[in-house]
This record gives structure tokens, sequence and C-alpha cells, in this order.
């Protein structure tokens, strides 16, 4: 009687990330030694290391797993994968307390000048962009992507979709954040307020960030669960708001693909319409929307209410994404909801 084979082998994803993440690391270090000015060598450096360790953890992971996958449902029941979450999760709290603590340090510089140290790195003038980069994008960046993670898996009843996507996503962006942070004290900067990075981070970021998207719709496009729920409405239009924010802001052109430092594709007026609209739309994206889908899935939750999804064909779901309307529009506060069955995400 044969038994069955215990074999395993690499899965597309595994094989294609571990190859890429080679051939980067390769033209990152070509790339520091032909480096035109020093913060891009670092950046250029540091870009190589990052692809090295990302080889070692998916080949390493690889031996560590068992043959097969993680499954998709056990007994029946969702095996949500809460390892990206919990990850994005605590590099929020770091972040967080990283942008606090430097926000802390350029106000007493305000008040006691000599805290400058009369270091280039330590002026008012590079840490001031870095506090309010860590606060907002790092720390609340982090919170979006991983209440995002959780509510999409929660409220469709399924498993994140993909294997290594997830982790390629939290951990991509959170390698933005450091190239970006790094860069202000270093000088790198488009002087563009929330939009500093330069054009190689900004590429980075468009990288990862058009996963996060393929990532939030496929977990929907699967989903058990007959209705989408409003809170995803708001992550989706946060999600692809962003993006085209991101992309409208940034179209730049390098001097050197060698080098840091980069010039708009357009300039003057256009340039500063384009600011206008990107800085506005960004804190009614980035700090409104994702906040309130946050909102519509955890408040009844811990009201011990009934979130009320919306019809995936339904003219108001569109709506709903656009609108900020309150709470009372999620939270069903009659005795028994008549919109169909009780479920609890």
């Amino acid at each position: 009687m044969s038994q069955p084979s215990n074999s395993k082998s690499m899965t597309i994803g595994e094989s294609g990330l571990a190859v890429v993440f080679a051939v980067t690391a390769f033209l990152c270090v070509i790339a520091a030694a032909k480096a035109l000015d020093g913060p891009f060598a670092f950046h250029a450096g540091l870009s190589a290391l990052a692809s090295l360790v990302a080889v070692f953890c998916i080949v390493n992971r690889y031996f560590d797993r068992p043959p097969e996958l993680a499954p998709a449902e056990i007994n029946g029941r969702p095996n949500y994968n809460m390892g990206p979450i919990k990850f994005s999760s605590f590099m929020a709290m770091f972040w967080g307390i990283a942008g606090f603590l430097v926000g802390l340090i350029i106000a007493s510089q305000l008040a006691w000048p000599a805290l400058n140290l009369d270091l280039q790195w330590t002026s008012f003038g590079r840490l001031r962009p870095l506090h309010t980069s860590a606060v907002i994008f790092a720390f609340g960046g982090n919170v979006l992507i991983a209440s995002s993670f959780y509510v999409v898996q929660k409220s469709c009843r399924v498993r994140l979709a993909g294997d290594l996507a997830p982790w390629f996503v939290v951990v991509g962006y959170n390698f933005f954040i450091l190239v970006a942070g790094t860069g202000y004290l270093l000088g790198v900067t488009q002087s563009k307020e929330y939009a500093e990075p330069e054009w190689y981070a900004d590429l980075w970021l468009t990288i990862v960030w058009v996963a996060y998207l393929l990532v939030f719709l496929a977990t929907i496009i699967k989903r058990k669960e007959p209705h989408i729920f409003v809170a995803n409405w708001f992550y989706l239009a946060f999600i692809v708001t962003i993006a085209v924010l991101h992309l409208g802001n940034n179209p730049a052109l390098p001097v050197s693909v060698f080098g840091s430092k980069s010039y708009i594709a357009w300039g003057g007026i256009q340039d500063a319409m384009f600011q206008w609209w990107y800085g506005h739309n960004a804190v009614g994206f980035f700090l409104t929307a994702g906040f309130l889908a946050i909102m519509y899935y955890f408040i009844p939750k811990r009201a011990e209410r009934r979130s009320i999804p919306t019809g995936s064909r339904s003219s108001t779901s569109g709506r709903s994404s656009s609108s900020t309307s309150g709470p009372a529009r999620i939270i069903c506060t009659t005795r028994r909801c008549r919109t169909g069955r009780r479920r609890s995400a």
C-alpha cells in the first residue's frame, strides 16, 4: 500500500518573490556603487539589505512550513490570517510612540532653540515633517491597514486573499516609512506638505499600494457573506482615492536614476493646484474615510448592535462610500432588524 507523499515545493508566490527580491538586491548594490549623492547611496544600500533579508525570510519560511499551506477553513469555520494584522498593529504602536516623541522634541525646540543641537539632522526643519509623517502615515496608515485586513476577513467570513501578499503589503509599507523618515533626516524631500518623499520612495509605495488594493478586492470577491458591509465600502473608497491622489500629485522626473533629486513633471500654478487638491483630499480620505470605516464596524460591535450591510448591487452602496451620514445609518436601533436575519461578523 503506497504512502501519501510528504514532499513539498515552493509556491509560485514564494519562488517569484524570492527571485524578484534577489534581483532587486543586485540592482540596489549597483545603484549604491553608482550613487551621485550620499542619501541615495544609503537608501540603495538599505534596500539591498532589506531585499536580502526578504529572500532569507521567504526561504526560511518555506523550510519551516508544512507541505500544505494554511487551509482557508478549519472544521467549516474560516481560518483567519491574523499574522499581518498583529504585525501592523505593533508597528502602529511603535511609530505612534516615535512620532509623539519627535513632536515633543520639536515643540521643546521652539521654547529652547539650543535643543536643535546645531546639527542639520536634528534641526526643527527636518524633524517637523518627520513628526507629521510618523503620526499620520506611519501610525495612522498601519492602523488603517491592520483594521481593514481584520474587518474584511470578519465581515466577508473568509481568509485574507493571498499567502505572502498580505505580508508584502504590511512589511513593504513599513519599509516605505523607514525610507521616507530617514530621508527627511538626510535632507531628501520634494518640499511638498504631506508628500515629501522623493521619487524612488514614491515608486515603491505605488507598488505596495497596488498590492494592498488587490488583496482587499480579492478577499471581497471570494466572500461567503452575500452582502458587502458599509465599512468595506469606506475602506475601498480610502484605498482607491489615496492611489489616485498619490499618482496625481507625484509625477516626478529624476535628474538621474542614481540620484535622489527629482523635479515635478509640471510646475508653477499647476503644481500648486495639484498640491491643494492632494492635501485637502488626503485629509478627507486618509484621515476621514478610512477611520469612518473603523467606526462603522467596531462601534456597532461594541454597542452589541447589528451592522447593516449594503447590497453589492444597490445604488445606495455607492452613496454610502462617499458620504458621512453618521453611525445611525449602520446601527440597527429597533428591537429586531427588518432587513434580514441577525448576523454577527
